[in-house]
């Protein structure tokens, strides 16, 4: 695989194909459906609070991929940013791919004034206090079942 270029963009439209597999594959609480994922899909590639990054193989096509979203804050005195998915497909972990994805939206989350990015994550610590993020705080969350 090292001898593919892979390269980071913003993700286009028609890379709606290349994302799904990687975000199916990306969820442990939800099962992810193609019709909610392409309604969705279109939204977040042109929101502009919003950002879906691509890794992309000259061979293999789209082999990760990190969206990322900003919102005003009173804390920070301004936008602060969230990263809520990053996926790298498993025959190109460790080669530099998700360190790249996360250098394109910590490059945006700057473009766009934010005081910080922060995330969750309860799998892949290591590989985020290796790009020097720190833990800060507890994750909570509540899960809806839909019926309410």
């Amino acid at each position: 695989m090292s001898s593919h270029q892979v390269s980071v963009r913003v993700a286009q439209p028609d890379d709606a194909d290349g994302v799904w597999p990687l975000a199916r594959d990306l969820a442990t609480t939800y099962t992810p459906l193609r019709a909610s994922f392409d309604a969705v899909w279109p939204v977040l590639v042109s929101d502009p609070t919003s950002v879906v990054f691509v890794a992309v193989c000259d061979r293999c096509g789209v082999v990760g991929y990190v969206r990322g979203s900003t919102h005003l804050t009173f804390m920070a005195n301004g936008p602060v940013a969230w990263v809520d998915e990053v996926m790298v497909d498993h025959r190109h972990r460790r080669l530099g791919v998700g360190r790249s994805l996360m250098d394109a939206v910590e490059g945006w989350s700057r473009e766009h004034r934010a005081a910080y990015v922060s995330l969750a994550t309860r799998r892949a610590g290591a590989f985020y206090r290796a790009l020097d993020y720190e833990e800060s705080a507890v994750y909570y969350r509540k899960l809806f079942d839909g019926s309410e």
